[in-house]
């Protein structure tokens, strides 16, 4: 039910004037507004908004991935590429949501008997800023077509990108960002019917505390330290490529990258030695140039987290087989790393690793790679690699994670589930089930 205005200021905050309201409560405020209406629209309408603004987007695609570029520091095509998938989940949600959002009508005793999917409000999202663009669109998209509301908190690094993506938002699609201090955080999940969070675990163990607090619907997609297996039946130009490409695209700067190799005996010194070599042929340099291939970090606080997880580790018996000298010179770049004989004894072991390392870990067979593979309290994905696809399939029911992929790098695909277990969080993003993640399921029962 639509709250006015006065009313809705009265009974957040006591009846103080909505000037003195928080930005981000007025703009709550608002989108409460708007969300009735869009709420009370018919879903082809929600859609055909939403891929008006797919064109809008895909019509500015150089100047956001520029601005990408330029904010967080990674490669410029990887930014293309982020705009690009943006452009195509509107679209994917797009065709799949009057359909998933219908009525389903199930026999009972009942004379008529139905669930129906209906929005829960208005949902808060806090976004990190290694994906500015594609983060808050894979949470905001499937939870407009479900008829809530947005509010976002991005992160203030990417300030320049939000705001051009802010910019493309119809006036009466209820999606705004807003800026709220840390010590509001608790006051806007409170006044929130719902939220959803993209970002470190211990950030988000904080979040999820206060919203269960105030008893909200939460989803959480948090750190991981993904394994990628190498069996020896394993094609080893294809496994090298693969966990190269994942571990060192984007900076290192993904969630859901291959962050630890464990391999097998008979193959591990061969896919060693071709990981490293192709580790070597990476080019540090300005993110802009095409010649670029591994762009620099962020910022200079995780340049130098980076480097501190690659010291303890080569002081607790790991070796450097390529990188792990800081560059001199500007920029916060940090060389491709690859790690030999990581232990339990090594930071990089335990810690999510959110920079261009990758380590190395050497199981004793095929038993004792599942378990190192496990041996983690993150959950996100792992990749399974050999040539025995059944047997890899069986495998892989063993590995504890959110999703697994054989014979390829884990990534997110826009018909499956996206998400984790353990403590990379819980809930689903992306797929049909992204889209229940923030309805209320209703029953109706007639008599």
């Amino acid at each position: 039910m639509f709250i006015s205005t006065h009313a809705y200021s009265a009974q957040v905050l006591g009846q103080r004037e909505s000037e003195a309201l928080p930005k981000f409560l007025l703009d709550m405020q608002h989108l409460r507004h708007l969300q009735a209406a869009w709420a009370d629209s018919k879903i082809t309408h929600r859609t055909a908004q939403l891929l008006a603004l797919a064109e809008r987007i895909e019509t500015n695609k150089p100047e956001l991935a520029e601005a990408v570029c330029m904010e967080v520091g990674r490669c410029l095509r990887e930014c293309e590429a982020e705009i690009d998938k943006t452009v195509d989940l509107i679209r994917y949600y797009a065709k799949l949501a009057p359909e998933l959002l219908d009525s389903k009508t199930i026999t009972t005793q009942a004379s008529l008997s139905q669930v129906r999917f209906e929005p829960l409000g208005v949902v808060l999202a806090v976004m990190p800023w290694n994906y500015p663009v594609w983060q808050i669109m894979r949470f905001a998209v499937p939870a407009l077509c479900a008829g809530n509301a947005c509010l976002v908190k991005p992160a203030p690094s990417v300030a320049q990108v939000t705001a051009k993506l802010m910019a493309l938002v119809d006036e009466a699609m209820p999606l705004h960002a807003s800026y709220i201090e840390h010590d509001l955080i608790e006051t806007a999940i409170e006044h929130a019917d719902a939220m959803a969070f993209t970002g470190s675990t211990d950030t988000g163990r904080y979040l999820a505390s206060l919203a269960g607090k105030h008893i909200k619907k939460c989803v959480l997609e948090l750190g991981g330290s993904n394994a990628f297996i190498v069996l020896d039946d394993a094609d080893v130009e294809q496994a090298a490529h693969d966990v190269v490409y994942s571990r060192f695209r984007d900076a290192g700067q993904s969630c859901n990258a291959a962050k630890r190799l464990i391999v097998t005996p008979k193959i591990a010194d061969a896919v060693v030695a071709r990981v490293v070599a192709l580790s070597e042929q990476l080019v540090m340099g300005d993110p802009m140039r095409p010649e670029t291939t591994l762009a620099p970090l962020h910022t200079q606080v995780l340049q130098q987290k980076a480097h501190a997880q690659v010291q303890d580790a080569l002081a607790h018996g790991a070796s450097a087989l390529c990188g792990g000298v800081l560059p001199e010179g500007s920029g916060y770049f940090y060389p491709a790393t690859v790690l030999d004989h990581v232990n339990p004894a090594c930071r990089v072991y335990g810690e999510e690793v959110f920079a261009p390392i990758l380590s190395v870990l050497r199981a004793a067979d095929e038993a004792d790679a599942i378990r190192l593979a496990n041996d983690t309290c993150f959950g996100l994905g792992a990749a399974v690699y050999s040539q025995n696809t059944e047997h890899a399939w069986a495998l892989a029911q063993n590995l504890q994670a959110g999703s697994v992929f054989i014979n390829r790098h884990t990534s997110s695909d826009l018909r499956l589930p996206f998400g984790g277990i353990k403590q990379s969080g819980f809930g689903r993003e992306l797929s049909e089930f992204g889209l229940y993640e923030f309805v209320n399921v209703k029953s109706y029962w007639q008599k």
